[in-house]
């Protein structure tokens, strides 16, 4: 049984969740939860937080869907807040917004990527690029092209990061890796291979 007792719930019960995306970093939504929720979340493996408008616990997802799957649970250094990282199974905003916080200080909607998530944010991108098939997109013109265009332009790319590698000339092995990268993750598109994939095998290899 977990010992619930270091953690500094204020006076109504309560202490700030912050959900992220263990995938991609994005904060998705904060809540709140009591000592209830936070067992609850534990044994069920599963995002629940404590309305403090309905005055009850509720599961994440629970009607939506949009369930968020923990994979760890972290707590602050002054043991009053705590963060969900998890694997979420759909948008985390009534919205429909794949975070809560979408808009800028001003309030207006912005999709610009974080550092942090620009690898999975260009795979969506390219895989949306790939259902849509809009005209005049470079990305576009390489899926009609097919798989072995694909996979010949990675190779090239390949090519070139090496010798910028072996020239040693800083800028130009930025330039290399990002088009190797990029035509990567086409690749995979291509292939039906999620980055998540990735990302998990990478892991693996973590020491």
């Amino acid at each position: 049984m977990t010992d619930y007792s270091n953690l500094k719930f204020d006076q109504n019960g309560l202490l700030p969740i912050v959900t992220q995306s263990y995938l991609t970093g994005k904060v998705l939504m904060q809540a709140y939860a009591n000592k209830e929720a936070i067992e609850q979340t534990v044994l069920s493996n599963f995002a629940t937080y404590f309305s403090r408008s309905r005055n009850e616990l509720w599961v994440k997802g629970e009607t939506s869907g949009s369930k968020q799957k923990i994979v760890d649970i972290l707590i602050d250094c002054d043991e009053d807040s705590v963060i969900y990282l998890v694997e979420e199974e759909g948008p985390a905003c009534h919205t429909n917004n794949e975070t809560c916080f979408y808009r800028d200080i001003s309030l207006v909607e912005t999709d610009k990527p974080a550092i942090f998530s620009i690898f999975t944010d260009l795979y969506k991108k390219l895989d949306g690029r790939k259902a849509e098939m809009p005209e005049g997109s470079y990305v576009t013109s390489l899926f009609k092209k097919g798989s072995d265009k694909i996979i010949q332009k990675v190779g090239e790319e390949a090519v070139e990061t090496v010798i910028a590698l072996k020239n040693k000339d800083k800028e130009e092995i930025i330039y290399e890796s990002a088009d190797l990268v990029f035509h990567l993750l086409l690749a995979l598109v291509d292939a039906g291979v999620d980055i998540s994939d990735i990302q998990k095998e990478l892991i693996k290899r973590y020491k």
